[in-house]
């Protein structure tokens, strides 16, 4: 069996969002199950919406979500193989030239829809006579070349979806080549899976009729017959909506902004679409051993944000200290200990949320006193250390004895002096952290 080659192949005309990097993934648990080898090609013959600020951006987000590639191309630097794709398909008669604008291509679009009928070219440019195409080439018309498609069937067994099957008949013939001289994403994708050595194609649905059409081109150029497809069904929001890149839609970077882990995005997107559980996952590598394609079915699941963060939360709970002390130290939290960690981890959904607690308990604070009689009070209330979490009740239990306040009157005043704060991390965690001293301080109004 020869080794495994798939590739991920964004282009770079926006940012990925949870559709794209669910194709990412799909593919890097692949290549990383079978070890093979995973391509990133950058499909950017879009001249006019590709930038090198959104190709920057796509391979940021790929790492910071741990997928890391084996092998990079950019089909900017691949031109010349494209231009010798299309001679030899010129050469073959498989390829012809058309002068219809975009707007005459509209209007055969829109009178086939209003006649019932499909989508699918006339072949008008194969009637055009000599004299015909010098007229318009006298119109500095400069044509676009079509690939003709067989009227056969053309039959794949889909790694999701099972055997396929379209009839030449009900495909239009694409566009390889357009006016400007540059090649489409059909042409160029064919081209590029052969002489780059794809040995799957793991991609979304919506490339379905693609897949029957590219077998063609892929047939006419005498290659790729080992190539082997599969088509995932898509994401949609939890209102049933597709995922858009380029209105930046549950964006990679807006949800590494919000400070949410990678592998909670990672622990949903490789379930998501399969029988099996989505569960809280702290390494990209427990993934891969139970990664099988044929686990996804062909509904179209959705997904949830607050999924995502329900994730993060148990993420963060179940993760050593070990993999936080460089993530906390970057943030300016080397100061935190495994100790302090281990106490605090049960009470954080995000990782940044550690610094609330860092700042109450290990920085100076001004707490703000309010009644200061009864805080006094509650200070010479405070019970010997050793301190655990039961602490809080048993103390406050004593305070409200004390002083027969009970609520908001007996816990409110005690957790401003505290935290200088109305709302926040939970005291009966926090009081065994801050330790005797610093509390009788607060509670005295005392900076500490």
């Amino acid at each position: 069996m020869a080794d495994v080659v798939v590739r991920f192949a964004p282009s770079p005309t926006g940012r990925l969002h949870l559709g794209n990097a669910r194709g990412a993934l799909i593919n890097w648990l692949f290549a990383r199950r079978l070890g093979g080898t995973l391509l990133l090609r950058l499909d950017d013959t879009d001249r006019e919406r590709s930038t090198a600020e959104f190709a920057a951006g796509i391979e940021a987000d790929l790492r910071w979500l741990g997928l890391q590639w084996d092998a990079f191309a950019r089909q900017s630097d691949r031109f010349s193989h494209y231009a010798a794709a299309v001679e030899r398909l010129k050469s073959l008669g498989r390829l012809y030239p058309c002068y219809e604008t975009e707007e005459e291509l509209k209007l055969k679009r829109f009178q086939q829809v209003s006649d019932g009928g499909m989508q699918i070219y006339d072949r008008t440019a194969l009637r055009l006579s000599e004299k015909q195409r010098r007229a318009f080439e006298a119109e500095n018309r400069r044509p676009h070349w079509r690939f003709m498609i067989d009227t056969k069937e053309t039959s794949w067994v889909d790694g999701v979806r099972g055997v396929q099957s379209f009839h030449g008949s009900k495909l239009s013939d694409p566009v390889l080549m357009r006016a400007d001289g540059t090649p489409t994403y059909t042409l160029a994708s064919v081209v590029d899976d052969t002489e780059l050595g794809v040995t799957n194609v793991i991609r979304g649905e919506d490339h379905v009729a693609n897949t029957a059409i590219q077998l063609q081109i892929f047939e006419a150029l005498g290659a790729a017959e080992s190539i082997s497809f599969a088509h995932f069904s898509l994401l949609t929001d939890a209102g049933g909506h597709n995922f858009s890149k380029r209105v930046g839609s549950m964006s990679i970077a807006s949800l590494r902004e919000e400070g949410l882990e990678p592998m909670a995005i990672n622990a949903l997107l490789a379930r998501l679409g399969t029988a099996d559980p989505i569960e809280p996952v702290i390494d990209l590598r427990d993934l891969v051993a139970g990664f099988d394609l044929s686990r996804f079915g062909r509904a179209s699941p959705k997904l949830d944000i607050e999924e995502i963060r329900r994730l993060n939360a148990a993420i963060i709970h179940a993760t050593p200290f070990s993999r936080v002390r460089a993530p906390l130290a970057a943030m300016g939290l080397g100061g935190i200990d495994e100790g302090f960690w281990n106490a605090v981890r049960p009470n954080l959904t995000k990782l940044g949320d550690a610094r609330d607690w860092w700042a109450i308990c290990r920085e100076k604070l001004a707490p703000i006193v309010a009644e200061a009689p009864y805080l006094a009070q509650a200070a010479e209330l405070l019970p010997p250390e050793p301190w655990t979490e039961r602490t809080w009740s048993e103390w406050t239990a004593a305070v409200g004895a004390a002083t027969a306040r009970k609520g908001k009157a007996l816990f409110m005043p005690l957790r401003l002096a505290l935290t200088a704060r109305e709302h926040g991390p939970e005291l009966k965690t926090l009081l065994p952290l801050l330790g005797r001293i610093c509390a009788q301080a607060r509670l005295r109004g005392e900076t500490a």
